[in-house]
């Protein structure tokens, strides 16, 4: 097995990516799995803008015809040279999976595959495939830690010779790790509006990104895991008219539903009653937050926050795509979501 752990993929990347063929790229964190992909396919050599050489497929183009990922592989390009077959949307459909194995077996010379995946548990079908297999790399893809963060934060701005305070540094990490390419993007945002500046200072990290931690922001967030859309509506329409991108608010339901995950896990591993819970990993969370989570944790099992942070992970990165829908695609998943909420409640 080739599993290339976050710390180790830069390295790999130089000096090591271009040994393997095949790639299996997963995780929680879809904007993180987006650019990996993306990275290891500039250092294939494949000319990205040749119809011919790349061919993208939706995972759903392998359901309905089980051999296209062997036939695309074993394809002669038009004009001859290297291929790179880019399946997108994989979790464990089997028309993937035995298709992976009989490649993984006999490796293409001429063809390089990327597989990008959402959060693939330990023992599903597509990692009992390439995990045992020496000719796949396997990269899994989670949150960023305060350590990638404060290595993303730095490249950004170095691009831009700007500095940070320590106090600004604080503040914008509190404010980033949902999502890698909106962490970018929010890092990119604010060295734009601070450049000609030497330093970034708290206020301008407040200035241009802190409205995402408003009340108005909290209060959506509150009326999601309520189940409430009339207050959650009524929020939304709040941030839409004080201008606040909406992305941020995914965001923010996001982390919601992480910290919901990991007190589930331990309510679960520990047979701990919610309450209990939110004694130890609830201690910082606002008084008046405190019987929404609670509540939030009897209803939701551990399977439907996984769903739900998947559903909102692939809305965020949808809005950094197609940044003209950003504000219809973040209203329908989330109240989408608070429907959820109600439903369980």
């Amino acid at each position: 097995m080739a599993e290339i752990k976050s710390h180790e993929f830069d390295g790999f990347l130089q000096n090591a990516a271009r040994n393997y063929r095949l790639f299996v790229i997963y995780g929680p964190d879809r904007g993180l799995v987006s650019e990996r992909a993306a990275q290891i396919a500039g250092k294939t050599g494949v000319d990205l803008n040749d119809a011919f050489s790349l061919i993208k497929l939706d995972v759903g183009d392998l359901q309905n015809d089980a051999g296209r990922l062997l036939d695309e592989v074993n394809a002669i390009g038009l004009f001859g040279g290297e291929k790179l077959v880019w399946i997108r949307g994989a979790a464990n459909e089997k028309a993937l999976i035995d298709s992976l194995q009989i490649v993984a077996e006999t490796p293409p010379d001429a063809s390089f595959v990327i597989i990008e995946a959402g959060d693939l548990k330990k023992g599903s079908g597509l990692r009992k495939v390439a995990e045992p297999a020496r000719t796949v790399a396997i990269i899994p893809c989670y949150a960023d830690d305060i350590r990638a963060l404060n290595g993303l934060i730095d490249t950004e701005l170095a691009n831009e010779n700007l500095r940070i305070a320590p106090a600004a540094r604080q503040t914008l990490l509190e404010l980033l790790g949902g999502d890698r390419i909106a962490s970018r993007n929010e890092v990119r945002k604010l060295a734009l509006y601070c450049r000609g500046q030497s330093v970034i200072e708290e206020e301008h990290v407040l200035e241009i990104i802190g409205d995402a931690s408003a009340i108005s922001a909290d209060d959506a967030v509150d009326a999601i895991l309520k189940g409430d859309s009339e207050s959650f509506l009524r929020a939304i329409q709040k941030i839409a008219s004080s201008k606040t991108p909406m992305f941020l608010v995914l965001q923010g339901c996001l982390k919601q539903f992480q910290l919901l995950d990991t007190m589930r896990a331990e309510m679960d591993e520990k047979r701990l009653a919610p309450a209990q819970v939110m004694q130890t990993l609830g201690r910082h969370l606002h008084f008046r937050r405190k019987p929404i989570i609670e509540q939030a944790l009897k209803t939701w099992s551990a399977p439907a926050i996984a769903r739900e942070m998947n559903r909102l992970q692939s809305a965020i990165l949808q809005t950094r795509q197609r940044a003209s829908l950003e504000e219809t695609i973040a209203t329908q998943t989330l109240l989408a979501t608070t429907l959820q909420s109600a439903r369980k409640g």
